[in-house]
């Protein structure tokens, strides 16, 4: 969807949307077309059943007095406030209401005159950012039969002045988040390995320096554990490391992606039923490189490093065996007990190498680990695990004002105990059903060292099979806007 800033009169034909208070309060444009209309529009807020709710569209079809198509109300706001991020939801709902009633273009009125507690630009650029959002279909392999029976919205003109600047804002973020769900919607045998480090290669055009490893450097690094995921398939394995020089000679904050392009599980196969949403198994690594898109976009004022581990778990004669042994980057020793553990596998030697390289001021790895977070949290909220105080608040700051959600949970001592093996340093799996995110979490731990780290266990919320607010069912582009919000509330422009 197209969202173009045209400040000025309004259209006189169409659907227009007209934000107005949750106290039934017009703004300056709402006073004028209730004005024009004889009283219509403070009759049909006046017909609501109690309080307006807020981001709840009221459709006004033909609307007497004036010549528009259409007049849509949007409430919006609370008794006790309203924050940017249910500014947004609204937005989404707005969207998913405008589907319904088939229309293709509508203009948004200025929200100027009402108490929202932002500037009007503000408030539009949030509606705009939730819409572009919301809007999101991926529609890549359709063909053009159906599109009359399931209309898009393809364009929102905003009719604020001054929304320019803000508005580019809300494209740039939105444009990373629709990119990242862009790669997790993609199929198996689209988005291979190389075809995503392809991708990140892209993103220098973007302004970040990008560099590519392949399986011969990989090998040359000693990233045995990676290589071993990676040896059941025929399609080989590669390391994309993605940098955003905007801080100085700050050391960077490290974004580290789990890539598994596709998942059977390997040799430990998985169950047939559900195997196919297994594409979006590279979720983390998705999430990361829209955040580095994000965040060079804006150009942040931070150094940021993205790094995402890619590859593909498939079952074969050359595949890792259950009870196999390696020995990773780092020097540590594992045994493979499952081979559908294969995702901190990956990780180990990914952040093991950018700790090494980098010498980062903190990490964030983000990965579809395990099936018990969902268990554990359902699909409302991802998994939080970290060593650092301070950084795992930060990360709660973030979530909450972006509404990707975060739970912590556990670490310690007693759970390294689960992944102690009898033959090597560590094994891959914990206890049975015992703690398994948990078990993940610790494992990976072994290889950051002392560095501030925050693992986020996204395998409940990368993809959803319903609606959201803020985004429909499919990929859902997790983390991107959690991580560019870190970014710029702790890391840019920082000493």
């Amino acid at each position: 969807m197209e969202i173009v800033a045209e400040p000025g009169r309004l259209p006189e034909r169409g659907t227009v949307v007209v934000p107005v208070g949750h106290d039934g309060s017009l703004g300056r444009t709402g006073e004028s077309l209730d004005r024009a209309s004889g009283g219509l529009l403070r009759r049909a807020l006046a017909a609501e059943d109690g309080e307006l709710k807020h981001g709840r569209a009221i459709d006004l079809l033909l609307p007497a007095g004036l010549t528009l198509d259409r007049l849509v109300l949007l409430p919006l706001g609370k008794r006790d406030g309203v924050s940017r991020l249910e500014l947004e939801q609204a937005g989404g709902g707005l969207v998913h209401k405008l589907r319904s009633l088939r229309v293709r273009e509508a203009a948004l009125a200025s929200p100027e005159g009402l108490d929202l507690g932002y500037p009007a630009a503000e408030v539009a650029a949030a509606l705009a950012l939730g819409a572009q959002l919301r809007a999101y279909r991926f529609t890549k392999y359709h063909s053009t039969e159906g599109e009359e029976d399931d209309p898009a919205l393809e364009r929102l003109w905003v009719m604020v002045e001054g929304s320019e600047q803000a508005l580019a804002g809300s494209r740039t973020l939105a444009d990373a988040v629709c990119r990242a769900r862009d790669l997790v919607s993609e199929p198996g045998n689209v988005l291979t390995p190389k075809a995503f480090a392809d991708a990140c290669a892209g993103l220098g055009d973007a302004g970040l320096e990008v560099e590519v490893l392949d399986r011969e450097a990989l090998e040359a690094l000693g990233m045995n554990a990676l290589l071993g995921v990676a040896q059941g398939s025929v399609l080989p394995p590669y390391v994309a490391i993605m940098q955003w020089h905007g801080g100085g000679k700050e050391p960077p904050l490290a974004l580290v992606g789990k890539g598994i392009c596709f998942d059977t599980g390997g040799i430990s196969i998985k169950p047939a039923q559900g195997m196919e949403d297994m594409k979006w198994d590279m979720g983390g690594a998705a999430a990361v490189y829209g955040a580095m898109l994000a965040v060079a976009g804006r150009k942040a004022g931070a150094n940021v490093v993205g790094v995402v581990g890619l590859a593909e778990n498939m079952p074969s004669g050359t595949a890792q065996r259950p009870g196999d042994v390696v020995r990773s980057m780092a020097g540590k020793t594992i045994e493979v007990v499952n081979t559908d553990a294969e995702g901190r596998l990956l990780l180990a030697d990914v952040l093991h190498y950018t700790r090494e390289r980098f010498k980062p001021k903190a990490i964030v790895d983000l990965a579809t680990l395990t099936g018990a977070v969902i268990v554990a949290l359902g699909h409302e909220q991802a998994g939080l695990f970290s060593n650092d105080e301070a950084l795992a608040s930060d990360l709660q700051a973030a979530a909450e004002a972006t509404g990707e959600l975060l739970w912590r949970l556990p670490l310690g001592k007693a759970y390294e105990k689960h992944i102690k093996s009898d033959i090597a340093d560590l094994k891959n799996v914990g206890r049975a059903r015992e703690a398994g995110s948990t078990a993940g979490a610790v494992f990976l731990q072994q290889f950051i060292g002392d560095t501030p780290w925050a693992h986020l266990d996204i395998a409940a919320t990368a993809w959803t099979s319903r609606d959201l607010p803020l985004a429909g069912k499919g990929a859902t582009g997790y983390g991107v806007r959690l991580l560019d919000r870190l970014v710029a509330a702790r890391f840019e422009n920082a000493a």
